[in-house]
C-alpha cells in the first residue's frame, strides 16, 4: 500500500521535477575580466521546446554580488543598457542573449572571471521554477576586428 502511494506520489509531482527540462541553453558563456573590473555579462541561446511562453525574472550567482536581466536600446546615435523586468522565451521559439543586445548583467564581482574557469548561474522563472546554468569563462575581444 505504502509503495502505491510513493509511486503516485512520485507521479504527480514528476511534471514538476521536469518542468524546466523543456528549456535548453547553449552557447552559453561569461565575459573574462581583467583583474580589476566590477562588471562583466553571461550570455546564450535560449530555446523553449514547449507550447507556453517561459519568463525568467531573475538570475543570481556567487561570483558577483549583484546580477540584473539587461537590454541595450538606440537612442538616436547612442546604444544605452537598461534593466528589464524578465526576458520572455516564446513558445516553441528561442532567444539570444548576446552583446548589444539582451544579457545578464554581473556586478561587485567577487573575483576577477578567468578564462578557462566556470560560473554558475541560476535563473528563475516566473512560475518558480530555477534552472542552474553553467557558463564557462571566455575571453571575447570587444571592438571589431581589422583585416589588412
Amino acid at each position: 500500500m505504502k509503495f502505491k502511494a510513493l509511486l503516485l506520489a512520485s507521479l504527480a509531482l514528476s511534471p514538476l521535477a521536469n518542468a524546466c527540462d523543456d528549456i535548453m541553453f547553449s552557447h552559453t558563456y561569461a565575459r573574462a575580466t581583467p583583474p580589476n573590473a566590477a562588471t562583466s555579462a553571461v550570455f546564450s541561446e535560449i530555446m523553449n521546446h514547449s507550447d507556453k511562453d517561459r519568463v525568467i525574472v531573475s538570475a543570481t550567482t556567487e561570483a558577483a554580488g549583484k546580477v540584473e536581466l539587461h537590454d541595450v536600446i538606440n537612442e538616436g546615435d547612442i546604444m544605452k543598457m537598461r534593466q528589464v523586468d524578465k526576458l520572455t522565451i516564446p513558445a516553441n521559439s528561442m532567444i539570444e542573449l548576446k552583446p548589444g543586445s539582451l544579457h545578464i548583467m554581473l556586478f561587485n564581482l567577487k573575483k576577477p572571471l578567468v578564462e578557462g574557469e566556470n560560473i554558475d548561474v541560476t535563473l528563475t522563472f516566473a512560475n518558480g521554477d530555477k534552472k542552474v546554468v553553467s557558463a564557462p569563462i571566455k575571453k571575447v575581444m570587444s571592438g571589431m576586428k581589422h583585416q589588412h
